[in-house]
């Protein structure tokens, strides 16, 4: 029964995965190097994540993309197949975006509308215009834990994040190439930690979550007491960035597998059952034992944002139950205190995504953090490629 529910929980989130996954990514900077801006929903108005004017090049995937120079999709608008696109000049948007939305899979376009596409992410890109290397080391600040929701990337110094619209707003980060220091102030001032390459899914561990507001790269040769690193990253990154004039294969996945977390182990305190005989207070002992079964019952439906709700619905809920119990005559009553515990089906979305894929005879394999798409990018060794 285990395996039969487990199945069926990969196959629902591989299935929603696929049928939902559009995701959009601005960078201030022609060939995709500067701040960024990513999306996977669809935004009216670019000033409100202070990146109205400001984009310069575009990373389509998934689906299709309209863009326009004006707030809610009015003035000169483009639709964007999935691809790359390392100027957004050739269509007239550079530096004029204000709003975007993901164009229905079944909708009809006029070919007029379309942009003229640079790098499709659906066939070998060895013949796009080659993208410079990354510029040293890198961040990308997530707006929740464990690398979800609206990303902002930074290469460079950042003074105040207020002006790109993500002041105190990260929750996670994933550092490439180099440390960073973080600051909860603009302009490096109150609390800082320097961050080490890796991934960190909560900033909360270091007091940082909602607070950061600048950010710099430290310099490589430069010393730092140990006093002011935060604690090391839950994991390394590995900096799957274009070097330069490195040539570019889209190759096909054999599998993608959804991986689940480990089932979680919940453990509460009751008291024993004792004979009607020695029975005291009737109703007390019902209303403690059904208010912890509808607390369990609560985190068992519950999920996020409702997960608290469901559970204290569920505790006050199992409260009234018990103490109806509590005075059915020759009910049993509590005796001394004992853990019970319980194993609970992991919930929620995959760990990660076990991805192969063959490249020149050889196989490969990857993990990834969230669905991959029908292809993956790739180098000339078969190493994935952004």
């Amino acid at each position: 029964m285990h395996t039969l529910l487990k199945n069926t929980l990969i196959a629902c989130a591989m299935a929603l995965a696929s049928h939902s996954f559009a995701q959009v990514t601005f960078y201030q900077n022609q060939n995709f190097q500067g701040s960024t801006f990513t999306t996977n929903r669809q935004v009216n108005d670019l000033q409100s994540y202070g990146f109205n004017d400001r984009a310069s090049s575009v990373v389509v995937e998934g689906q299709r993309w309209e863009v326009c120079d004006n707030v809610r999709f009015t003035g000169r608008c483009a639709v964007l197949r999935p691809g790359r696109y390392p100027s957004l000049a050739a269509m007239g948007l550079n530096d004029q975006v204000s709003s975007v939305r993901v164009i229905s899979r079944n909708a009809r376009i006029a070919e007029s509308r379309y942009a003229p596409v640079y790098a499709p992410s659906t066939v070998a890109v060895a013949g796009a215009v080659p993208a410079p290397a990354p510029a040293g080391p890198q961040v990308v600040f997530y707006e929740d834990e464990n690398f979800q929701g609206r990303t902002f990337t930074a290469q460079n110094q950042i003074d105040d994040f207020t002006r790109f619209g993500f002041n105190d707003r990260a929750r996670s980060v994933v550092v490439i190439g180099d440390r960073w220091e973080a600051c909860d102030n603009v302009r490096f001032g109150g609390k800082c930690v320097v961050l080490r390459p890796g991934r960190y899914p909560s900033l909360a561990a270091m007091g940082m979550n909602d607070r950061v507001s600048s950010v710099r790269a430290v310099n490589y040769d430069a010393r730092v007491d140990d006093a002011r690193y935060a604690p090391l990253p839950a994991a390394p990154v590995y900096d799957n960035r274009r070097r330069s004039d490195e040539r570019l294969y889209e190759v096909n996945v054999s599998s993608a597998r959804a991986v689940v977390g480990v089932p979680e182990q919940r453990c509460w305190m009751e008291r024993e059952a004792v004979p009607a005989a020695a029975r005291g207070n009737p109703n007390v002992g019902g209303a403690i034992a059904g208010a912890l079964i509808g607390g369990i019952l609560g985190h068992q439906v519950g999920g996020g944002t409702g997960k608290d709700l469901a559970t204290i619905g569920g505790a006050v809920g199992g409260a009234a139950l018990g103490a109806n119990v509590g005075r059915t005559a020759g009910a049993p009553q509590q005796g001394p205190e004992v853990q019970r515990c319980a194993t609970q089906p992991a919930q929620g979305q995959p760990a990660y995504w076990d991805v192969t894929y063959n490249f020149r005879g050889q196989e490969h394999r990857v993990q990834m953090t969230s669905a991959p798409g029908p292809t993956i990018t790739v180098n000339g060794q078969g190493e994935p490629r952004t």
